[in-house]
């Protein structure tokens, strides 16, 4: 059974960290890319970052360069997304979606999603 679920969302003072996981299980996770997105209330979902299977490259929207990383533990299927700096605009809904040909338009597996809230 295929399976990503994120933990760690919560609320958070602007300037302040969180710490994103997703954790994967049911498929061959070191042969996937995979992607953080977020999705705010009335706007279109956005991709946050992405890190290829490897970990050999990583790619970030223009809004979070400099303020999220991600990184993945191949030995234990998961992801995570470091998020520093964190302004009230960062709010959504953040969810991690698995890939296996990094060129297609969407994850071929999706999580379920972790509500992020920044503010005071």
């Amino acid at each position: 059974q295929v399976q990503l679920v994120e933990s760690g969302g919560g609320l958070v003072q602007p300037g302040g960290s969180l710490r994103l996981s997703c954790a994967v299980s049911g498929f061959a996770f070191v042969s996937y890319s995979i992607s953080w997105y977020r999705q705010a209330p009335g706007k279109e979902r956005e991709l946050v970052a992405r890190i290829s299977n490897r970990a050999s490259s990583t790619r970030y929207a223009d809004s979070v360069k400099g303020r999220f990383t991600i990184s993945r533990d191949n030995a234990k299927n998961t992801v995570y997304l470091q998020m520093n700096s964190l302004r009230p605009e960062d709010t959504a809904v953040y969810y991690c979606g698995a890939k296996y040909r990094d060129y297609a338009s969407e994850p071929d597996y999706w999580g379920q999603g972790t509500q992020v809230t920044v503010s005071s």
